[in-house]
């Protein structure tokens, strides 16, 4: 969720319901935290909550180094990537690359549990490959060397993010360990996250694409999971002000020129499910000010209102 998941989609998701959320994955190498991008992936301020700040790469002491930063600079968790399979970062023996290296596996999770004073979280991958599945084995490494939890994306690396998740060694690991464990992967729906969870016998499930977009989908599935009642879509006029002060928190934190950019994929998923969502996108990504932007979604909504209106 490199990309997504910076400090305004994080703070709307936790107003609309998320338990803890996760920045986005930040490289290891603390010189290069000067880049405008680790500047900017590096930023908690004003965040309200469990500050949980993922760290990637593939050498130990770096690791442990970026952990420590990371809590200096008022992280509350550190989490582990090992599950991310993008070849860039699998390139650099970093992300899901280091599943097929489980004395390294070893050594990074216990140089970083030693350097903080903080809970210290994993995410993985079932495997490097079909062939290769070493979840569990991994997630037994991970227990004994004190990983707090642990969360498993039901594909291997090599899957990327085609085909569907399998959850056979997702329940598998779940009875091979007694640390808590997070289910991942195609949970778009509440319905769908307790059918995963009932199958898995996960302690919680981790959501990522399915709330591109559709954030509210947090309070969805916890009013689900503690009811057994649907919550009804949010209206129109509630996802206008949801999407309109995401735009505006974006354009405030990134500035004008990176926020209009970064702004136009973040409603361009929010328009996927509305009526005339890309001919609007077609509009809104020529846009060249934050003003016109925030004037365009206000206009765009009124008329799928008036024709909601004129409907019922």
């Amino acid at each position: 969720m490199a990309g997504v998941t910076d400090r305004p989609f994080r703070q709307l998701c936790k107003q609309l319901g998320a338990g803890v959320v996760v920045s986005e994955m930040v490289t290891s190498d603390i010189r290069l935290w000067n880049s405008p991008k680790s500047r900017t992936r590096l930023n908690h301020e004003g965040e309200v909550g469990l500050r949980s700040v993922q760290i990637a790469g593939g050498d130990p002491d770096m690791m442990a180094q970026a952990a420590r930063s990371n809590v200096e600079r008022g992280a509350e968790i550190i989490d582990i990537n090992m599950g991310c399979p993008a070849k860039k970062v699998c390139k650099k023996s970093a992300g899901s690359a280091l599943l097929q290296d489980e004395a390294l596996v070893k050594t990074i999770l216990t140089r970083v549990i030693e350097a903080v004073d903080v809970p210290v979280t994993l995410k993985i991958r079932t495997g490097w490959n079909p062939e290769n599945r070493n979840g569990v084995n991994i997630a037994k490494i991970a227990e004994d060397a004190g990983i707090a939890a642990l969360a498993v994306h039901g594909r291997t690396r090599a899957c990327r993010f085609e085909g569907s998740a399998e959850y056979d060694t997702i329940a598998t690991i779940v009875n091979a360990v007694n640390i808590p464990v997070f289910s991942n992967g195609d949970i778009d729906s509440p319905q769908k996250a307790k059918q995963v969870l009932d199958y898995t016998g996960a302690s919680a499930v981790m959501i990522g694409r399915a709330a591109q977009g559709r954030p509210w989908i947090f309070r969805e599935v916890d009013h689900f999971l503690r009811t057994g009642n649907l919550l009804a879509e949010p209206s129109l006029q509630e996802v206008r002000d949801i999407l309109s002060a995401h735009l505006c928190e974006l354009h405030r934190f990134y500035g004008e020129y990176m926020g209009l950019r970064i702004a136009r994929k973040h409603v361009g998923w929010y328009l996927k499910t509305l009526a005339n969502g890309e001919a609007f996108r077609k509009t809104f990504i020529q846009l060249e000010t934050a003003q016109d932007q925030y004037k365009n979604v206000q206009h765009y909504f009124e008329q799928l209102i008036t024709q909601e209106d004129m409907a019922a």
